[in-house]
Order: C-alpha cells, then sequence, then structure tokens
C-alpha cells in the first residue's frame, strides 16, 4: 500500500488522484491518499511574501515524507524550491499539461479587449509585472485563494478578470471559462507550470522504482532546464520571473524574462540546443539574463533563495 501525500485543494485532490487512478492502471498498485495541510493552506488570505517562507504549499508534505507518514508526494512542479531537503528527490515528472496562463472575463473578453481601467486579479507578481508591462492602462490588484475562490470573487463582481494557469482549469473541468489562453510572448508562465512531480524519500528504492514509470521523456528535460534557470537567478516567489522550455525538432528552446515589479524594466532572453545535459542550458540563459541587467532587477525585487517562482 503506497500512501500518497497531498494538500486538501480541490485541484491537489485531482491531481493525487490522477496519479492514485495511474497506479491503478499501470501497476495495479493499492494506495491510500493522505491530506495534509500545508502553510500556504492556513493562510489563503496572505500573501506569499509575507508568510516569510519558502515552499509553503509543500513543506508539510515534505516533512510527513521524511518522518515516513506518507510514502510520495505529488506536487505541481511550480510550487516546487530548487532546493529539496535532504534525503528527498523528485523521482518523477509527469507529462506535461499546457504551461500556460489564462485570462477568464466576466465578460468573456480578451486581455487586448478588456477597457482601460479593467480590474484584473492574481497573487502572483510574475503575472502582475507582465500585465502591467503588456498593458499599463490596467488595474492590477492581487488576488488570493483556491481557483474556485478565485472565480467566485470575479462571478461577485469585485474583479472584471483573473488570470489563471490554464493546466489548473482543465484539470477542474473549467477550461471553458478561459476567454484567452496567452501566448508565452505576452505572458511566461512560471518554472514548472502544468507539470506534476512526484517526491520520494531518496533511499525507498522499491517506491523509485514503481514510480519511475511516470517519468516523461520530454517534460523532465524542460523542466530540468527551468528549474536550473530560476536556481541560477535565485529566483523566488517574490520575483517576477517567467521561463519556458519546449523541445522543437530535437533540440531544447527556453526563454525567460525578468521585470521589475511594476512591469516598466524587462530582461528577456532565449537559449536552444541539445536536450542533454538540459540543466546546462537553463543555467547558461540565467547568466546571460543577470549580466544584460536582471541581476540589478533581483536585487531590488528581493532575492528567495531556492524559492519557487509562480
Amino acid at each position: 500500500m503506497l500512501r500518497i501525500g497531498t494538500r486538501g485543494s480541490a485541484l491537489a485532490l485531482w491531481q493525487a488522484n490522477f496519479i492514485r487512478d495511474r497506479f491503478a492502471e499501470r501497476q495495479r498498485v493499492m494506495t491510500e491518499i493522505i491530506v495534509i495541510k500545508t502553510s500556504g493552506d492556513k493562510f489563503q488570505e496572505s500573501a506569499i511574501g509575507q508568510m516569510g517562507l519558502k515552499g509553503v504549499f509543500i513543506k508539510e508534505l515534505e516533512d510527513a515524507l521524511l518522518d515516513g507518514r506518507v510514502d510520495l508526494a505529488v506536487h505541481s512542479m511550480k510550487d516546487v524550491p530548487t532546493e529539496l531537503p535532504s534525503g528527498l528527490q523528485i523521482s518523477a515528472i509527469a507529462k506535461r499539461d499546457d504551461a500556460r496562463d489564462c485570462i477568464v472575463a466576466r465578460g468573456g473578453e480578451k486581455l487586448d479587449d478588456l477597457k482601460s481601467g479593467a480590474r484584473v486579479g492574481t497573487s502572483s507578481l510574475r503575472r502582475q509585472s507582465q500585465l502591467r508591462h503588456y498593458r499599463n492602462d490596467l488595474d492590477v490588484r492581487d488576488l488570493r485563494g483556491n481557483v474556485d475562490t478565485r472565480i467566485r470573487k470575479l462571478d461577485a463582481g469585485d474583479f472584471d478578470a483573473i488570470v489563471l494557469a490554464k493546466a489548473g482549469l482543465d484539470r477542474l473541468g473549467l477550461g471553458g471559462r478561459a476567454s484567452e489562453v496567452l501566448d508565452p510572448k505576452v505572458m511566461l508562465p512560471a518554472v514548472g507550470q502544468g507539470a506534476l512531480g512526484i517526491e520520494t524519500r531518496a533511499d525507498d528504492v522499491e517506491t523509485i522504482g514503481i514510480v519511475r514509470d511516470f517519468d516523461d521523456e520530454e517534460a523532465r528535460p524542460c523542466i530540468t532546464a527551468e528549474r536550473a534557470l530560476l536556481a541560477e537567478l535565485q529566483g523566488g516567489c517574490q520575483v517576477p520571473l517567467g521561463a519556458w522550455a519546449h523541445i522543437d525538432a530535437g533540440e531544447l528552446h527556453i526563454v525567460a524574462a525578468v521585470l521589475s515589479m511594476d512591469g516598466v524594466e524587462c530582461v528577456r532572453g532565449d537559449a536552444c540546443g541539445a536536450i542533454s545535459p538540459a540543466e546546462t542550458i537553463g543555467r547558461e540563459l540565467g547568466r546571460r539574463l543577470l549580466n544584460s541587467g536582471a541581476d540589478r532587477i533581483l536585487q531590488i525585487a528581493g532575492r528567495v533563495t531556492g524559492g519557487a517562482a509562480s
């Protein structure tokens, strides 16, 4: 019996159940889902930066792994810090879903069609800065809570539009609410967005052998490159940083941008090369961005070493 640790949100439970069902289909392994409340869940109305914590959505799950209460934990890879606790590892990264963000507007408008001064909600500094960079006439406001909470506030009239991850909407059966899926040229996703990771104890050979079946040969190098970039930039939740890696014609392509909080400054770059070693491409792009002015922007924004850019 494998014990799967997860957060209790609707989206996190969907992710855990997805992996559980794949276990049943592929390996006929019996599983049990164990819900663990994390710091991020306990303080839904607080800004991540105000919490002063790294990995606020996974720390308690990792504690449960380390003390043996669960055998594996299922994470959205965008929530996973680049530095893992000693004794833990990401043993599989499942096939990646749509990495892009999308607009959900009360009137069904696309981003370009929103009226000047429209109230657009998102908790992500990455999204806020890119929205301000693309359309500085919008009233971009902070919005916290799970997906259903955010949509409820939109429908109640608190916002004219909100920005959400397309993969999250799709997983909850709400993909039809999207007014527009945003091109990465306009809105780069978070590092790891759209990908599910399975974390295990590094010495649990049996569990690692089971979950390795889920490791996707395309998702693994893409996420590895993005996370290497994030590590090189020492970016975190408080840093407006977007990145997206994909494989095209046998090469790994990655594009990334670091922005000032107000969206006025933007340092953007891209790189491509051999799929392996993917980490090298990510780190090289990170160094280029730093040398092009990203370092100053990061210093102003405040670094959170090892954090996940959301």
